[in-house]
């Protein structure tokens, strides 16, 4: 662990190049040294149906949901957060120009004891 989910609004097609914008964020995710390069995942799911605000067609909307194990403190969390959230909040700028975009960010803590998982990515990036 770490996941990121980033849900966005179909709308945001031409805007944003999502490929471009999930390797933004995994390169944010390990510069913090919090977590290690097999255990992140990073992708984008577009979401067709929604309606926002006073639903404007031009109304856009990308929220993350970034999901880690736990382990680390309520310093260490913010300061990810914080990093993700600014550099993303960047590289989108020129959507915050108009008044017709809204960004958001959870960190959500998985609980060790109903999560399963194996990794087979993990040995050879640890060289083992």
């Amino acid at each position: 662990m770490p996941h990121m989910a980033i849900e966005y609004s179909a709308n945001l097609d031409a805007k944003v190049d999502m490929t471009e914008l999930c390797a933004l964020v995994s390169r944010t995710i390990l510069e913090t040294g919090l977590f290690e390069p097999g255990a992140v995942r990073v992708r984008a799911f577009r979401a067709e149906a929604y309606a926002i605000a006073d639903r404007l067609p031009e109304n856009g909307f990308i929220d993350m949901n970034f999901r880690i194990g736990k382990g680390r403190g309520a310093q260490e969390k913010k300061s990810a957060g914080e990093a993700i959230f600014a550099a993303v909040t960047e590289h989108l700028s020129s959507l915050f120009a108009t008044p017709h975009f809204a960004l958001s960010l959870e960190i959500r803590e998985i609980d060790a004891e109903l999560s399963w998982k194996k990794n087979a990515i993990h040995p050879r990036l640890r060289g083992k």
